[in-house]
């Protein structure tokens, strides 16, 4: 008990501090997630598959709790594959179908972490495939920035919603990349939430009023029909909460922030499995951590949990006292504006496969030194040799070619680790051979 308390207060101590030193850069990094965020839950509460209110109470709670007890931006983000098929029809669109979904996905992941599974995992992935779904995924957020949320834009109209603000977005963006402690996702999230608010006005649609959330219950459907059943919303949910929600999140973490205790892919799964275990009884959002919304938020200024912390007690009293009466507004949020932060953030994402060859956690070494009267231990970093640097170029490749060509983590990941043990198949042949050559060589001529 002492030691969470103790792992408790050392988390904290660090949120505090971060945040008051840079309490303008916490909060403009809590919100570089909303990107994600917003599109996927405004579809979601619009065609009656969630509650908004439930959802921003509880995945506000869970941003809340997330920054206590890990003390990094760990992000809080809907479950994708879920969300898409409930929109796209694929999958049970109902509150019900989509909670059941959730709540088969939270007890997979809860399974995997008391079997250790998921220990499992992390030993048996190696870091290429890791680091080719980092990069897949930041590509995904860029190709999908660009197709859903920019390239149907007009070039004038809407007047403020339009390709220009889109250039002037970015532009702003990559003047004030060096300047760590400029606010960007603040500034153009207030810019934002302005214009909506002006074409929510001009529209004469209704504005966000008081209005006190009512939990309500909702019993999951946990089969359902045959051609939409959960049970296959799930299923094509679990690689991408596994690997992209879970392991790449836990690696992205250790190489963006170092100098903070990154948490366990233990921690982080139930994590997961408990915030789908209890919110999809009251018809919230499923939803998992990602390696997208972390890149987003550390790239637009959050260094720790404070951020979340903040962005968690804003959606709470978002939920409790306004609810569905937001619906409107967050409607008329401008895309060119949330396609830029999306953008920045799959950059951000694709960038961590530059260490692959140069810093990745495998190329670490321990060496012990030993001395008189007592022996030190000290890492180093291995530098691999040329033919090693394009074989793990590859292998990372590989996995990101099958995600994009596919649009499926599952895909990307089966394709890399065949590369990777085509790799290793091929070593064990060439040094069977060297050693029958070599056996041969030192066998006589004359007997």
């Amino acid at each position: 008990m002492n030691s969470i308390l103790s792992h408790l207060k050392k988390r904290n101590r660090h949120n505090i501090n971060t945040f008051r030193n840079a309490p303008l850069a916490e909060i403009s990094g809590s919100l570089g997630d909303l990107g994600t965020l917003l599109p996927l839950m405004i579809a979601l509460a619009i065609q009656g598959s969630i509650h908004l209110d439930s959802t921003l109470v509880f995945s506000g709670a869970f941003n809340v709790i997330s920054g206590v007890v890990f003390g990094i931006p760990l992000p809080v983000q809907p479950m994708k594959a879920i969300a898409s098929a409930a929109i796209a029809g694929r999958g049970d669109p109902s509150m019900e179908g989509v909670a059941g979904a959730g709540l088969w996905v939270g007890a997979a992941i809860f399974v995997m972490c008391i079997t250790g599974l998921l220990r499992w995992a992390v030993k048996a992935v190696p870091i290429p495939v890791v680091k080719g779904i980092q990069l897949g995924a930041g590509l995904s957020l860029i190709i999908g920035a660009g197709s859903s949320q920019l390239q149907p834009l007009g070039w004038l109209y809407p007047i403020l919603d339009n390709r220009l603000w889109a250039i002037f977005a970015f532009l702003v963006l990559i003047a004030t990349q060096r300047l760590q402690r400029f606010p960007y996702a603040l500034a153009f999230f207030l810019l934002g939430l302005l214009f909506a608010l002006i074409q929510v006005i001009r529209t004469h649609q209704k504005l966000p009023w008081l209005s006190i959330w009512q939990p309500e219950f909702h019993l999951p459907t946990m089969i359902g029909h045959k051609n939409a059943s959960p049970i296959y919303m799930a299923i094509g949910q679990l690689p991408l909460t596994t690997l992209n929600s879970i392991i790449a999140v836990t690696a992205l973490a250790a190489d963006l922030l170092p100098d903070i205790p990154t948490p366990s892919v233990t921690a982080v799964g139930l994590s997961v499995a408990m915030m789908n275990l209890t919110c999809t009884w009251f018809g919230a959002m499923p939803v998992c951590h990602g390696s997208g919304g972390l890149a987003a938020q550390f790239r637009f200024g959050a260094r720790s949990g404070a951020s979340v912390i903040f962005l968690g007690v804003v959606k709470m009293a978002l939920g409790l006292f306004f609810g569905s009466t937001l619906i409107s507004l967050l409607g008329q949020y401008p895309k060119s504006l949330l396609g830029i932060m999306v953008l920045a953030a799959g950059l951000e994402l694709a960038k961590v496969g530059h260490s692959l060859n140069q810093g990745a956690r495998d190329l670490w070494q321990e060496s012990s030194d030993q001395g008189e009267i007592s022996s030190t231990i000290t890492r180093r970093l291995r530098s691999p040799s040329e033919e090693e640097r394009m074989e793990r170029w590859t292998v990372m490749l590989t996995t990101t070619a099958g995600i994009l060509a596919f649009k499926n983590d599952a895909v990307g990941f089966i394709a890399g680790m065949l590369c990777h043990w085509a790799f290793r198949l091929s070593d064990r042949f060439i040094r069977k051979a060297n050693e029958v050559a070599g056996a041969s060589e030192r066998d006589p001529l004359l007997r």
